[in-house]
């Protein structure tokens, strides 16, 4: 799900590139096609507006059985000082994430593998303590709670998230070009690896999650150790 572009687009190749048959959603028919040609592989697309309950029903209404789920819905609204945040900027943050991410997970439980898996795509926000950042770290951080006690309360099947921290995807393509270069320098300059992500950092990432049957309530930063604290 949100699987025309970034994260959840490499999510997609790299379960296409084992063979899977693979399904990717998104808004946008062009995107999609443009997406599926890109992937290649046993892979197609379904277009779906993941803010729309009756899409996200009449999607799994006819998916058949799904083995693995990847959430990769996200949106941009809900960052800025706290101090100047407006109370429907967040609340558009959360509609754009947290409630369709939700949703999609609920809307899917009929139709999901009994041992099968799923892995929601958050962010480091979450857990990180960068101004600016509160109300992107209180949706973020809302999924990732949620993480733990569905593994328990859905087992067999497994609910996993996948944390990632600065990742060049075209999330960043509103931000100017050149005030988005001086960002991702600034952020690979204290980060250990010494560079800003890949989509394809975390699609590896994605992958083990889904692939590895003895990982549940797990959330797994994927960050390049920026979540570290290096006492800078």
């Amino acid at each position: 799900m949100g699987g025309s572009s970034g994260v959840g687009e490499s999510a997609a190749a790299a379960f296409a590139a084992d063979g899977a048959e693979v399904v990717i959603t998104g808004r946008n028919q062009d995107r999609l096609d443009a997406a599926l040609a890109r992937i290649g592989g046993k892979t197609t697309g379904y277009r779906m507006d993941a803010t729309d309950q009756g899409a996200i029903d009449a999607f799994f209404a006819q998916s058949g059985t799904v083995d693995h789920l990847v959430v990769a819905v996200t949106g941009a609204a809900g960052g800025g000082p706290f101090a100047e945040l407006d109370m429907k900027e967040l609340a558009a943050g959360f509609d754009a994430k947290f409630w369709p991410q939700v949703r999609i997970l609920k809307a899917a439980l009929p139709h999901l593998r009994q041992d099968g898996s799923v892995t929601l795509i958050t962010a480091s926000s979450a857990r990180a303590a960068f101004p600016g950042t509160a109300g992107l770290a209180a949706l973020n951080g809302a999924l990732e709670a949620m993480v733990p006690p569905l593994a328990v309360e859905l087992a067999p099947l497994r609910i996993n998230a996948v944390s990632p921290g600065v990742i060049d995807t075209p999330w960043w393509d509103r931000v100017p070009a050149e005030q988005r270069q001086a960002l991702f320098d600034g952020v690979a300059a204290i980060t250990p690896v010494g560079r800003v992500g890949q989509s394809e950092d975390v699609a590896r990432a994605i992958h083990m999650m889904a692939a590895n049957s003895f990982i549940t309530g797990v959330v797994l930063d994927c960050t390049g150790g920026a979540n570290l604290p290096t006492g800078r």
